[in-house]
């Protein structure tokens, strides 16, 4: 059998965070391994709070599970410091880890911050040069880069600026798009745009379902395009199942 780790943050309500990517790898019929990198306090009207692991205990949680499991793919979401950023970076190259996806989280879907000060130049400088993928939309597209994202075109170049800073492939993914919900896919060589109508209504946990098929299909021996593809579908057809199961956004039905 195939297996997938997910190191994200954790979500209660299960529809985000590393309870919702095991959700989608079982899904597919991928193994999923999770490492909690931070706890948040949160419903679906968003997150009140959010809880720092200490970084010794993450990273002893990374050696022990490495130690015993080697991951055919691997995602990250919410990685809360630069210190955190750091481990998970020392941990790749110390165990070999491949088909690394970066879902660089950055703020929740009503705007609370998910990251210490300095996470956005780790990122860049410690993780991505070893990222198969990373998933930004196009808010933290435009934070990375400096572009005001507001049309494909800006996508585009946006996508092209963030590969310059070491990754294989970018995704922009532009669910946040008035018009419509258009993704990005930028390997250096083409791109690939996938389109699809814009779904009326919030949904929250869309970016890590669409991260988590992308790792799940890299383990399962997909190339990026295809797992892409195979991603797009998975939430779209999540999203028209999703359920309310609170009084704010809607949850995908994983």
């Amino acid at each position: 059998m195939k297996i997938a780790l997910t190191i994200a943050g954790s979500d209660p309500t299960g529809g985000a965070g590393f309870q919702a990517d095991l959700k989608v790898f079982k899904s597919l019929g991928v193994y999923g391994l999770s490492i909690p990198s931070a706890l948040t306090a949160q419903n679906t009207a968003g997150v009140s709070d959010i809880l720092e692991l200490p970084a010794s205990f993450f990273s002893a949680e990374l050696d022990t599970l490495l130690q015993d499991i080697h991951p055919d793919a691997l995602k990250t979401g919410i990685l809360y410091s630069p210190d955190i950023i750091g481990i998970v970076a020392q941990k790749i190259k110390g165990h070999s880890l491949q088909n690394l996806v970066i879902d660089p989280v950055t703020v929740s879907s009503t705007g609370i911050s998910l990251v210490r000060d300095g996470c956005l130049e780790a990122l860049k400088v410690y993780l991505f040069p070893h990222a198969k993928v990373i998933t930004p939309n196009i808010y933290e597209a435009s934070v990375f880069t400096g572009i005001n994202i507001d049309n494909e075109k800006d996508m585009k170049d946006a996508a092209m600026r963030l590969r310059g800073f070491g990754p294989e492939t970018v995704i922009v993914t532009g669910g946040h798009l008035k018009h419509a919900a258009i993704d990005i896919l930028w390997d250096g060589r083409e791109f690939l745009t996938l389109e699809s109508e814009r779904a009326e209504g919030e949904y929250h946990g869309t970016g890590c379902a669409f991260s988590s098929v992308i790792t799940a299909c890299l383990a399962l021996g997909y190339d990026v395009r295809e797992s892409a593809v195979k991603a797009k579908e998975f939430v779209g057809n999540a999203m028209k199942s999703a359920v309310s199961i609170g009084k704010g956004m809607k949850v995908l039905n994983l």
